[in-house]
């Protein structure tokens, strides 16, 4: 499903309603426009709707970026939709990210942008990707792996939908606890490429919980 397809969400109309507030205080619309825009805004059902109605206004760009973070905030897909900082990341999205180990290592973990599509070329290396607190630039992503004589680590929360279409000569990818999800709303990770002499080991997990007060010593 396309990002401009997913039902927008109360948060989605919040980030609208406040670019339209300032244009009205900047004076970039009269308060007609304002009301009228605010009209078509609460009766928008999609996030593709969402955006031209803030197209023409400054720092808005011409989509409503998708901003989803990979968490298990108890949510029957495993996915949260976060607020300002999410979005705003998601909207620094560059279309793809080249990831590349050679003799060496490589890793993302944490809060990192997971482009649309991700390219990992491992060579006699390592390549682990923590995608549990990572945020989302659209709702289905593809890892293009090119293995030789290495491995890559792949971390899901659980309720994210793993495609495995990989090609393996003298290797392989192996999938754990990622082939339960059904939900047809789910995240997806599309997984292409070649393992040749290697391994990709992809597991869905909980993140971890922070601990809090005093700190161990």
């Amino acid at each position: 499903m396309q990002p401009e397809h997913i039902r927008a969400s109360d948060a989605d109309r919040d980030q609208v309603a406040e670019r339209l507030r300032d244009a009205l205080a900047e004076g970039r619309l009269s308060p007609v426009e304002h009301e009228e825009r605010l009209d078509t805004l609460y009766k928008a059902k999609t996030i593709g709707e969402l955006s031209p109605i803030i197209s023409d206004l400054p720092g808005s760009g011409t989509s409503v970026p998708y901003g989803r973070t990979a968490t298990d905030g108890g949510l029957d897909n495993g996915m949260e939709v976060l607020g300002s900082e999410a979005r705003d990341l998601a909207g620094q999205s560059k279309g793809s990210e080249n990831l590349v180990a050679v003799f060496g290592g490589c890793e993302r973990r944490g809060r990192w942008l997971v482009e649309p599509r991700t390219n990992v070329s491992v060579l006699c290396g390592g390549v682990e990707l923590d995608l549990r607190e990572a945020v989302l630039s659209q709702p289905e992503v593809t890892i293009q792996l090119a293995v030789i004589m290495g491995g890559v680590d792949i971390t899901v929360p659980h309720g994210v939908r793993v495609i495995n279409n990989t090609s393996a000569i003298l290797g392989g990818t192996d999938l754990h606890g990622t082939d339960q999800v059904t939900d047809p709303n789910a995240p997806v990770v599309h997984l292409t490429g070649t393992c040749m002499l290697g391994g990709v080991d992809v597991k869905a997990k909980k993140v971890k919980k922070k601990r809090r007060g005093r700190r161990d010593k």
